[in-house]
């Protein structure tokens, strides 16, 4: 008997171990969510009564812990969609305005939650500017590195458009300024412009001169240093083939690359490069028809404008009829970039529309 009771302790022993190994099966089984979404835009071209319409064959981009969905509208502007895993989904829809090339129709929904069962809900759009052209990348925090070096910064700029843009009087600046008051980028007095500018630099030329094509579905890097940054620090990048660098003529140490040509500084009184912060800035595009920095920028010439920022918490400044949230910057010396999710999306809302990427793609996507 004794002995029986000797083998019975372990083998009972080795049950217990085994059956506390084992997990519950789900009680739902995942990749049943189901989703109808009914899109629709308002279309009215001046301040009078909206004129809703359904948008037919309108973009759905649906973004996830899975990664990103494309899909259409049918004709009746509605995107039935089957088979999605459980998650919270980001869902943006956009066309463009049926009678105005140069305003786009566009709405989303955030922190959707779809598990199994099915979600019926409408998103109504919104007309935002159809410029062509929007900021696509910022690279600011710099490379994996002890040193604290981060010269390697960059913007890049993508023409979404199927027609050929120019560049020439473009403007591109760093907003971080005002903060005494509503804060960087914000319309302090409340008259249509964005105040703060703290660097504003231009593209040769003026606005509505056609020297300086950016063509259709292509990028355009602009350097804050083009050279091979690789030279000082090996987990940097190179810049030296940059399509542009920002040159500060009033500087006497701001290293000028002959081969990559140059934005100039507008401001007299700023002697250093064009640098931005590390985790937290506003970076703005601008038309250039509003060149009078002093006074804040109209709003009606921004092209394209973004503000990260190193948490949720931290406070949003820039004017909403710009951009209505904004990106998370990824930590400081991480060798990551801030990038949209897709070249030319463009929803007004950063938090949607851009992710931060493990490496920097200057020049691609």
């Amino acid at each position: 008997m004794k002995s029986m009771i000797k083998y019975l302790f372990p083998l009972m022993f080795l049950l217990v171990i085994f059956s506390s190994c084992q997990h519950d099966p789900p009680l739902a089984v995942d990749g049943r969510g189901e989703l109808t979404i009914f899109a629709i835009g308002d279309t009215a071209l001046a301040d009078t009564i909206p004129q809703f319409m359904n948008m037919s064959n309108a973009k759905v981009i649906l973004a996830s812990e899975y990664g990103m969905i494309i899909k259409y509208t049918d004709a009746n502007g509605v995107l039935n969609l089957s088979g999605l895993p459980a998650s919270t989904y980001s869902i943006t829809v956009r066309m463009p305005h049926p009678l105005n090339p140069n305003i786009l129709l566009v709405g989303n929904l955030r922190d959707l939650a779809i598990s199994e069962g099915m979600i019926v809900d409408t998103i109504f759009a919104e007309q935002i500017a159809n410029t062509g052209l929007c900021i696509n990348e910022i690279y600011a925090g710099g490379p994996v590195n002890n040193i604290y070096f981060f010269y390697d910064q960059f913007v890049e700029i993508y023409n979404y458009s199927d027609s050929v843009k120019y560049l020439d009087g473009m403007m591109v600046m760093r907003v971080s300024g005002n903060s005494e008051g509503k804060g960087p980028g914000a319309d302090e007095g409340d008259d249509n412009d964005i105040d703060g500018v703290t660097y504003v630099f231009k593209f040769p030329g003026k606005p509505g001169e056609m020297n300086y094509p950016i063509l259709p579905k292509t990028f355009k890097v602009l350097a804050s240093t083009g050279v091979n940054h690789k030279n000082t620090v090996s987990t940097s990048i190179d810049l030296s083939t940059a399509d542009w660098e920002f040159y500060n003529q009033f500087s006497f140490s701001d290293f000028d690359n002959p081969n990559v040509p140059n934005l100039i500084n507008m401001r007299s009184d700023r002697t250093v490069d064009f640098l931005i912060n590390l985790v937290g800035d506003v970076i703005v595009i601008s038309s250039g028809v509003d060149s009078v920095w002093e006074d804040g920028i109209d709003i009606s010439t921004v092209i394209d404008g973004i503000q990260y920022k190193g948490s949720h918490t931290a406070r949003k400044t820039l004017d909403v009829r710009i951009d209505k949230s904004y990106t998370l910057s990824p930590p400081r010396y991480s060798g990551k970039s801030m990038r949209r999710r897709e070249p030319g999306v463009d929803t007004n809302d950063g938090l949607l529309d851009w992710e931060n990427t493990p490496a920097p793609t200057p020049g691609y996507h």
